[in-house]
């Protein structure tokens, strides 16, 4: 039986203009949810809203039934910790490491192991004892969300995650993260420009004109 993971209800949000007002969306188990639109519109905006990082103007955010804005740091932190996962287009690892232990770093902290199967799945098992600079972007990148997966998170947050990548290796990191949702019932929440990408996702939907409208 799904269960719903993220409900966000009435989520406004401005700057120096407003960028988008009543916003609605809930993302359950096993699903996975692609948000598509033009520069500017908000995107990574309302991504952060949904991750912990920015409190709306308006609205509430739940994750697994907790109204997120409402906790104290403590208990974000811990469900940072232990329940989320945030994947950004740039991988953020740690240069001075080798690319275990940046995964290592991150399963540490999350009570958790290196998980050798998403290793082999994207193909970098034989790149761990190398140290971060010594690798290529896309190897750099694989790396990354290999460390987001080791942790085992309920929620993947993932911003333009393949932006940086070729088609080949980009379809492969959406082959794993599409995986790992289905075996352990997670869900995944992924703005992308990549209309390809989207495609994939059990739901799409377009942010434009201040509002969030499902596309499929």
């Amino acid at each position: 039986m799904p269960k719903t993971l993220l409900h966000a209800t009435d989520i406004s949000h401005s700057f120096d203009i407003e960028l988008y007002s009543d916003i609605e969306l809930q993302l359950d188990s096993s699903r996975s949810i692609a948000i598509l639109g033009r520069s500017g519109s908000g995107k990574s905006t309302l991504l952060h809203h949904f991750s912990t990082f920015l409190k709306p103007l308006k609205g509430r955010v739940y994750l697994m039934d907790r109204d997120i804005y409402t906790l104290t740091d403590l208990q974000i932190e811990r469900l940072r910790r232990y329940d989320l996962g945030i994947i950004f287009q740039f991988h953020y690892l740690f240069k001075g490491m080798s690319a275990l232990q940046n995964i290592e770093v991150s399963t540490l902290l999350s009570d958790q192991s290196v998980d050798d199967t998403i290793l082999k799945r994207f193909g970098i098992s034989h790149l761990m004892s190398h140290k971060v600079s010594e690798l290529s972007g896309g190897e750099q990148q694989r790396v990354s969300i290999a460390r987001v997966l080791s942790k085992r998170p309920k929620i993947i947050f993932a911003d333009e995650p393949t932006g940086n990548l070729d088609k080949e290796t980009a379809h492969l990191v959406m082959d794993v993260l599409l995986e790992y949702i289905e075996e352990s019932e997670a869900a995944l929440l992924l703005v992308t420009h990549d209309e390809e990408m989207a495609d994939r996702c059990s739901s799409i939907y377009r942010l434009e004109d201040k509002r969030l409208d499902l596309v499929r």
